[in-house]
């Protein structure tokens, strides 16, 4: 199987026959074979019975039904688990997403990327309460991550299946997969494009993703920056939590040694002991998160690098 696309579906029912007639004729003329796997989020509308009908009548259409609603990111994954495509694209089943753009996507990452993220640069979304907060998220994103992109929201994506093999997905981290991405040494590049506005049925998205979003970012940072050396992350916060213990500390000792100022009725004595109890237990925190991270790499035989590709080097010389 050269291509697998992944399609999450949620109640869109409106959706579905639109949606495979556009991707039968923007797959029509690659030169691949591809399947498409939907994935039925717990939909509560017609959505699972029409990908029946389709599953039975064409041999390249998968269906993985959810006992009930997981979210996006465990519909995701369930996709990448089951596709066996080399080269593996999600996109949203409600038609915001151009399936044209396949074939786009497609030969940006023959010139040697391993992802490439859409970027719906002619949003056709509402200003202030979706493409606002997106510009602002994808800014603080980039910033965080070190991977510059434009639309990190954008589900339309193009991966190598063997980058997502490398990728494990929890929570709501299905939006920061380049980012992950970048933890393995993928390359990664955007492409431009289309945004449709939404025909029918209703958005899934509101205003509360933006907490998970940010405590999602904060996962990803620590993932990406101190996944295998905790301690070092733990142990910033320790020195400078001891280094202020030792500024009060001192300033406490000259108030009663210069000043008269009895210790027990200076508060800063008490904030002296917190910043020195909060020091060792950041350090304390560092050293169980070591271990965490070494019984996590060792009982699963997990290497803490990744191979892109190795050379026989068999006709070079060897020094003695």
């Amino acid at each position: 199987m050269d291509l697998s696309v992944v399609v999450p579906v949620f109640n869109e029912a409106e959706n579905i026959d639109p949606f495979i007639k556009d991707i039968q004729l923007s797959l029509a003329n690659m030169s691949l074979n591809y399947e498409v796997i939907f994935v039925d989020d717990g939909s509560t509308d017609e959505s699972f019975e029409l990908l029946n009908e389709l599953a039975a009548k064409l041999d390249w259409v998968k269906v993985i039904r959810f006992r009930r609603n997981f979210g996006q990111t465990a519909a995701m994954a369930a996709g990448f688990d089951s596709a066996g495509g080399a080269i593996i694209i999600p996109m949203d089943g409600d038609l915001q997403n151009d399936p044209r753009d396949i074939p786009r996507l497609v030969e940006k990452l023959d010139e040697g990327y391993d992802v490439v993220s859409g970027w719906r640069k002619d949003r056709q979304d509402k200003l202030l309460s979706r493409r606002l907060p997106s510009v602002l998220a994808n800014a603080l994103i980039s910033r965080m991550t070190d991977v510059p992109l434009h639309d990190y929201g954008c589900t339309l994506k193009a991966y190598r299946r063997e980058i997502l093999a490398e990728v494990n997905l929890y929570g709501e981290l299905h939006r920061f997969v380049p980012a992950l991405a970048s933890q393995v040494g993928a390359r990664v590049t955007e492409l431009p494009v289309n945004h449709r506005p939404r025909q029918a049925g209703t958005s899934k998205y509101g205003m509360d993703r933006t907490l998970r979003v940010i405590l999602d970012l904060i996962t990803v940072k620590f993932l990406l920056k101190y996944a295998t050396r905790p301690l070092q992350l733990f142990g910033k916060w320790a020195a400078v939590t001891v280094l202020l213990s030792g500024i009060t500390g001192i300033t406490t000792l000259y108030m009663k040694l210069f000043e008269g100022l009895s210790m027990n009725r200076n508060p800063l004595t008490i904030l002296t002991a917190f910043l020195l109890f909060s020091g060792v237990q950041f350090v304390v925190l560092g050293l169980l998160g070591e271990l965490v991270t070494r019984t996590y790499h060792e009982t699963q035989g997990k290497p803490v690098y990744t191979v892109r590709e190795t050379l026989n080097f068999s006709g070079q010389k060897t020094l003695s």
